[in-house]
Formats: C-alpha cells, sequence, structure tokens
C-alpha cells in the first residue's frame, strides 16, 4: 500500500448531462482521516464521492491528492447487479483486477489471499453460492472482501451498511476501524447521525454545496443539519 497525500477538493462543481448535483466545493480531508458525508437525499454526496473516485469528471474545479488507481470505491449497493452469474469467490476475487489484468489467471498465493478475505468478512463456507442467493448483509460481506483485495491507501464506500444486522454492522465497523490504524483515508456517505457521532472524527454536510467541514462535534449541530 502505498502512502495517500491529503484529499483537497478545489471549487468543485460536478452533475450529470450539465446539472449539477454539488456546486464549488472545497475541502481538504487529511490523510488517515475517517471521514463521513451526511446530508439530505439529493444533497449530491454520492456524485462528490464519485468525483474523488475518478468515477465522474468534474465539471469544473479539480480533486488532488488522489488518483483513481490510489481508490477502493464501494458503489451503493442498489447501484450492483446482483444477477450477474458470479459465486462470491469469483466477486471476491475481482480486488485483484489491478495486479492481474483482464486475462491472467491468480496465482495459489492470490487465491489464499481471496479465501482469507472472504474468511475476515464471515463468509467462510459462502464461496461457491452465486449473489442472487445472498442477503443483504452477506452481499455487503462480499463488497468488502473485494475492497480488502484491492489494497488501497483510500476507501471510499457509499452507504456501506444499507439493509444490513447488527452483527454484519459491526463487523464492518470493525474493517473500518482497522484501515484506519492502518492509516488509510476511508471516507464513508452516511444517514445514520447517531453512527457517525460515534465513529467518524471528521465530517463533511452537504447541501448541494458545503455546509460545514471539520470535526464531527462541531459540525453536526442543529444549525447546520436544518
Amino acid at each position: 500500500m502505498s502512502e495517500a497525500a491529503a484529499i483537497e477538493l478545489f471549487d468543485l462543481t460536478a452533475g450529470y448531462e450539465r446539472h449539477p448535483a454539488v456546486h464549488h466545493v472545497s475541502l481538504r480531508w487529511p490523510r488517515g482521516a475517517l471521514a463521513a458525508v451526511v446530508g439530505p437525499n439529493g444533497a449530491g454526496k454520492s456524485t462528490l464521492l464519485k468525483c474523488v473516485a475518478g468515477r465522474l469528471r468534474p465539471m469544473h474545479g479539480v480533486v488532488r491528492g488522489v488518483t483513481a488507481a490510489e481508490v477502493a470505491y464501494l458503489p451503493q449497493i442498489s447501484e450492483v447487479d446482483r444477477t450477474f452469474p458470479v459465486t462470491v469467490r469469483e466477486l471476491v476475487a475481482m480486488g485483484l483486477w489491478r495486479e492481474l489484468g483482464p486475462w491472467a489467471r491468480a496465482r495459489a498465493a492470490q487465491r489464499r489471499r481471496v479465501q482469507v478475505a472472504i474468511e475476515s468478512v464471515g463468509l467462510r463456507g459462502f464461496e461457491q453460492r452465486t449473489l442472487d442467493t445472498l442477503s443483504g448483509g452477506q452481499f455487503q460481506r462480499a463488497l468488502f472482501a473485494r475492497l480488502l483485495l484491492q489494497d488501497a491507501p483510500v476507501v471510499l464506500l457509499d452507504e456501506p451498511f444499507t439493509g444490513v444486522d447488527t452483527r454484519t454492522l459491526q463487523d464492518l465497523l470493525w474493517i473500518l476501524r482497522r484501515w484506519h490504524d492502518e492509516g488509510r483515508t476511508v471516507i464513508a456517505v452516511l444517514h445514520d447521525l447517531a453512527l457517525v457521532r460515534a465513529t467518524f472524527p471528521v465530517t463533511t454536510v452537504l447541501a448541494r454545496e458545503l455546509v460545514a467541514h471539520g470535526s464531527t462535534a462541531a459540525v453536526l449541530t442543529d444549525a447546520n443539519l436544518v
């Protein structure tokens, strides 16, 4: 894992088909931040994350300090096609894509890493299950296992705890804390403000424009959440 720089947004405007979803956002996440992005539905949170991930080109402004190759990105679960006929093992192994390219076969050591990632998220015994047979929590565990294999210095998560039970939530939070302890930058779009207050030291409040950004205790105030 390479060392991540601070991530900086300068006057970022982004959207779809010339319709901005976020306007003139400037902020900085320090290296190794554990940060949440919150705001109402339609606030542009996912759009912002896609720009940082390199999945969406800004209309105006720039993102500095990170390249797409340094990012492990988890989209909203609703954006992932669970009908695609692959097994849990095959999905998780996609986390090795940057190492292997589109055609190379995984070596024995890489296959062992796939198995370790599967077991790390509590899915031992599910390796040959197809995605359409998994519960929401099991599917999210598999997606986290794929992220583990990417070994990226920056991890971006869009609503990572949607539809998961309490046990799965705690297990996935443990992985987030481990990433943070390893010095990775972790940024998550979230709706549960109690979870944000308990877990994330840094928070960004977005409502198409930047409302507030900084320490969670200072940012999550009634005035900023109106």
